[in-house]
């Protein structure tokens, strides 16, 4: 007979061993969990960090590149090139290269920012423009059409026009007016734009009578007949604006074009002074002129007059 007693055997699973199990597999995961958590901030932090330094050193370069490039000098290659060019134009009243030479030279060496006043709008006016590229430069006409016109044509072009009241014609009354009235009105250092003087040009726009003039050519306006209005009064203005300079470089260099005409040559006698005449030829008259106390009244150091009977 078979034996049907059999051991039952009871195994009892203590609930405290399961929830121990549990426990370590949650605080595996939560330790896993966080130090996923803190390479993900670190990867994300570290990107964006850098991706700030590289766009700041972008900037930083790209504004540096762009100062060097506005405030670099022109090239001498390039300045002469513009210089032959310019003096090879097809254009009738064209300067020679003699005559852009020492204009160029002294703009090349004039401190930046340099000013530069021309009067009279004329084929060389992109090539002033050019050439003084880091400083100011503006040009006073007589036609009020033509300046507007090259604005528009040339946004880059600072140009004003101005209604002269003078004819060559009365060039020795206009002079003799103004020696006489030398001690008040027609002062040599004066703001003419508060000037009653004949030979004055007071209508300017009035940061025009602000700036200190580094460099100003006379290369306009018209004087070819008795009725035109000659340069007499571009010239005195010229001499005027360069003796009030208040800073910068107190000597201040003026070219008047077209030396061998009568008004070029008397009025530069009369108010730049023959002392100031640094180098003449046929077509150009070179003077630098240092600025004066407020209280002179003498244009020159010599007072006798160039004007004939």
């Amino acid at each position: 007979m078979k034996n049907t007693n059999t051991n039952t055997k009871l195994i009892l699973l203590h609930p405290y061993i399961q929830k121990q199990g549990n426990s370590n597999r949650l605080w595996l995961l939560a330790f896993i969990s966080i130090l996923t958590l803190a390479f993900l901030a670190t990867l994300i932090y570290t990107r964006d960090r850098e991706s700030t330094l590289n766009n700041a050193n972008t900037s930083i370069t790209s504004s540096v590149i762009s100062t060097n490039a506005v405030s670099a000098p022109l090239p001498a290659t390039v300045i002469n090139t513009l210089i032959h060019y310019a003096s090879k134009s097809n254009d009738t009243y064209h300067m020679t290269y003699s005559d852009l030479k020492p204009i160029s030279d002294v703009l090349r060496k004039c401190s930046s920012p340099c000013n530069l006043l021309v009067f009279g709008l004329t084929p060389e006016t992109l090539l002033w423009k050019a050439l003084n590229h880091n400083g100011k430069t503006v040009f006073i006409d007589e036609n009020r059409y033509y300046a507007a016109y090259i604005e528009e044509k040339h946004p880059e072009v600072d140009a004003y026009d101005v209604q002269y009241t003078t004819k060559r014609s009365e060039m020795k009354e206009l002079i003799a007016s103004a020696k006489e009235h030398v001690a008040n009105e027609c002062k040599p250092v004066q703001n003419l734009l508060f000037s009653d003087c004949k030979l004055g040009i007071n209508d300017l726009p009035n940061h025009v009578y602000e700036v200190d003039w580094d460099v100003i050519l006379v290369d306009g306006p018209r004087g070819d007949w008795p009725e035109a209005p000659g340069r007499m009064s571009a010239i005195f203005t010229a001499g005027v604006l360069a003796r009030t300079k208040k800073g910068g470089n107190p000597k201040t260099h003026i070219f008047l074009h077209d030396f061998s005409g009568e008004v070029e040559q008397v009025c530069g006698n009369e108010f730049l002074c023959k002392e100031n005449l640094l180098e003449a030829s046929e077509n150009m008259g070179h003077y630098v002129l240092e600025r004066m106390n407020e209280s002179s009244v003498q244009y020159c150091k010599g007072s006798s007059s160039s004007l004939s009977s």
